[in-house]
């Protein structure tokens, strides 16, 4: 199963496209294939030191993904080839 971590902030559009796009990608494979986290920059001072001026951030299994503007078909790849491994 591979771990998707969705970083972002309250109001922020990017973010709720993001966020879409991950809930539309995943729906499309196997049940259970798919971890989904959402953590805020506005609860954690290091996730804000960190990514304040790239989220949206997506992260799969803890390494950067997509920052700022997410790619579904590239997502959906992504994770496609990590429910393989």
């Amino acid at each position: 199963m591979a771990t998707l971590t969705l970083i972002s902030k309250p109001d922020c559009h990017l973010c709720d496209v993001a966020r879409e796009i991950v809930e539309t990608v995943v729906a499309d494979l196997p049940e259970g294939a798919v971890d989904i986290e959402e953590r805020s920059i506005a609860d954690d001072p290091a996730l804000y030191a960190q990514w304040w001026e790239k989220i949206p951030v997506v992260l799969i299994d803890d390494r950067l993904h997509a920052h700022w503007r997410l790619s579904a078909d590239r997502l959906r790849v992504a994770l496609t080839q990590e429910a393989a491994e």
